[in-house]
């Protein structure tokens, strides 16, 4: 499990294909302190550390998740946002977040907000799972929304965040993964199953 507390940023070195799954090496400072079979969360994803040398660690994408996420964009030099699974002593300081991307949407609107910045997301399929004032994870990122269609919404970043996660990258058109809140869609099935 993961709160969407955006720890460091990885940069993509290489992308090995094999068959239909990626294997990604990347390069972060926290790679020393990993160990194999761990969780980490890249942009939301949550991938299984396979190996590590130094300051590199290598993860694997199946077809499902490259199909689902934006890592099949990913490319040499790319700046990732990492978060490591929570401690169970570990303060929850963000939201529960699976690491399980839902879709992805696209940035369809970027406004300086005088001292912070407004992003305005699409999601590539209409979703009854945002409320206004709720919790959404972008890239792995912990989020409120605002301005909530059955299609679109906003987020506000401030400075800190720009500049210590990947959001300062993304431009109008960029792809992002999005992980609607568990306790929603919990709650959706639910009302689901018992109508």
């Amino acid at each position: 499990m993961f709160t969407g507390i955006i720890e460091t940023r990885g940069k993509v070195i290489e992308i090995q294909t094999e068959g239909k799954n990626k294997h990604f090496v990347i390069e972060s400072d926290i790679s020393n302190e990993l160990k194999a079979d761990e969780s980490v969360s890249h942009d939301g994803v949550c991938l299984t550390v396979t190996n590590i040398e130094g300051s590199k660690y290598k993860v694997t994408a199946v077809d499902e998740t490259l199909k689902k996420t934006n890592l099949g964009t990913w490319k040499p030099g790319d700046l990732i946002n990492l978060e490591r699974a929570m401690a169970a002593s570990g303060r929850f300081d963000g939201h529960v977040v699976q690491g399980h991307v839902d879709q992805k949407a696209k940035v369809i609107d970027i406004v300086n907000a005088d001292g912070s910045t407004v992003f305005t997301f699409e999601l590539s399929t209409p979703s009854p799972l945002m409320v206004e004032k709720g919790s959404v994870t972008v890239n792995g990122i912990s989020l409120t929304c605002f301005n909530v269609t059955d299609r679109t919404f906003s987020v506000t970043i401030i400075p800190y965040t720009m500049e210590h996660t990947t959001m300062g990258r993304l431009v109008n058109g960029s792809e992002v993964n999005i992980e609607f809140d568990i306790i929603g869609k919990y709650v959706k099935k639910l009302t689901e199953y018992y109508r």
